[in-house]
């Protein structure tokens, strides 16, 4: 049975409280001031409450300054188990008490279903955490000398690919879509061949106009052009006896492909305004996310520049074409964001582990990466659960996307469903959680957006 603490000094409040939750099977017990929180809270483990239901205004201690005792007293702790009541909604004191580590809190006047609601994703959470502690207890931490993660059949192959040419120094293509980690290939190429020993240089193609690319790769002398007023050394000069790793190879134009083809056949170059050629001894590998063959097609790009890039040629598949390395991803992410410090790793609910193997990834790798990372803020460092996981711009895409739900046949039902859930999902944001503020927004009544919010589950 959870044990429950009411700390409210209006006897009303607790009054009903307390029959509402011993209604439900919880053992519930009052106080009336912040300083017998405290007492209660710093008990032996087996006499603590599990849950506090907490009044910001209270007699000798507030609601905050028991928050703020506690936090240092347990030296910094995370996650507190109080939910903190007030008739004051603000979203400076809702923000306020979530920082100093309160696990929820409930406006007043509170519909009792809220506070039902509330107390159970609490025990739900606890329960959760435990679970996956005693799981993630049987499984060893990951190796950090694991360069790429993934046991897929696809990444099997490419693994193979690179262990083949590690002390070869061909060029290579490395092509796939964003966010697939062309960039951790390149770094796993340098760092395995005969060029490790030099210096592994990084160029975006696709950040730097043509006028200065080429002065970027190749360097320029003295007066070569208006503010040119020392003789620079460009990016496959300072790659010399190294590597240089053009990303987003595709970006460029016509005219520096001509002069990077020379580059590739003849290693060696002049600099911008210059006549003396500099020769070169450096590793290329190139990386794009677009279809060169396609491009060629399209006259965007050079055939024999493609056949010299396409040496050796290394394709990263898609997350959403190894769902099966999602969970090994997932157990890397989560050690390598922790929530502070020294803090353990978060740990996955089974419904929010669910939710990423169903998702199809646009922005593959990478887009995991900082889901992970900001559900482990939201988290704390516990348990992430469904409310943690948030896809970055899904909902927007949907809405752009109405047409083509149209042409394939969805309800006119389920579209508007979709576009009142991100409506109170946005206006839910813009007011820090304040359903009040939220409703005002929406200029609908409270009850109205709290039966709307139900009903999407927010």
């Amino acid at each position: 049975m959870h044990h429950v603490l009411i700390a409210d000094d209006d006897d009303s409040i607790r009054s009903v409280l307390r029959e509402l939750l011993e209604d439900e099977g919880y053992d519930v017990a009052e106080v009336a001031s912040g300083q017998e929180v405290i007492a209660a809270l710093s008990a032996p483990k087996g006499e603590r409450p599990d849950l506090v239901l907490m009044d910001v205004r209270m007699p000798d201690k507030t609601g905050m300054d028991v928050l703020q005792d506690l936090r240092g007293a347990s030296r910094g702790a995370t996650d507190l188990p109080i939910v903190v009541m007030t008739a004051y909604g603000t979203s400076n004191i809702a923000i306020e008490a979530m920082r100093l580590g309160a696990y929820d809190y409930l406006t007043k006047p509170f519909d009792l279903d809220d506070v039902l609601l509330t107390v159970q994703r609490f025990f739900e959470k606890q329960r959760l955490s435990e679970r996956v502690l005693e799981l993630s207890s049987r499984l060893g931490e990951p190796d950090p000398s694991d360069f790429m993660i993934g046991n897929s059949p696809a990444m099997q192959e490419v693994y193979k690919t690179i262990g083949r040419i590690a002390h070869s120094d061909a060029t290579v293509l490395v092509t796939g879509e964003t966010g697939t980690g062309k960039e951790l290939i390149a770094t796993i190429l340098h760092q395995t061949s005969s060029y490790a020993r030099g210096p592994l240089i990084k160029v975006n193609c696709a950040a730097l106009p043509e006028t200065l690319l080429e002065s970027e790769l190749f360097g320029h002398e003295k007066g070569a052009f208006t503010g040119a007023v020392n003789q620079r050394k460009g990016r496959f000069e300072m790659a010399n006896k190294g590597t240089i790793f053009l990303d987003e190879i595709g970006e460029m134009t016509l005219s520096t492909q001509k002069k990077l083809l020379r580059v590739l056949q003849e290693r060696e170059f002049e600099r911008v305004g210059g006549s003396v050629s500099v020769k070169i001894d450096t590793r290329v590998i190139a990386a794009t996310n677009k279809i060169l063959p396609q491009e060629i097609e399209a006259g965007h790009f050079r055939e024999d520049l493609f056949y010299r890039l396409n040496v050796i040629a290394i394709y990263l598949p898609p997350l959403r074409d190894r769902k099966d390395d999602i969970p090994l991803l997932v157990e890397h992410f989560v050690h390598k964001h922790r929530y502070a410090p020294g803090a353990g790793p978060a740990r996955l609910s089974q419904q929010a582990m669910t939710m990423l193997m169903e998702y199809d990834w646009p922005g593959n790798v990478r887009e995991l990466e900082n889901l992970i990372e900001r559900a482990t803020v939201l988290a704390r460092g516990n348990v992430i659960t469904e409310e943690h996981i948030d896809f970055f711009g899904t909902d927007s895409r949907r809405l752009m996307d109405i047409g083509e739900r149209v042409r394939r046949g969805d309800s006119l039902s389920e579209i508007l469903a979709d576009v009142e859930r991100i409506a109170l999902r946005e206006s839910l944001a813009q007011t820090d959680g304040d359903r009040a503020g939220a409703a005002s927004l929406l200029d609908i009544p409270i009850p109205d957006f709290n039966e709307r919010a139900r009903t999407h589950d927010l």
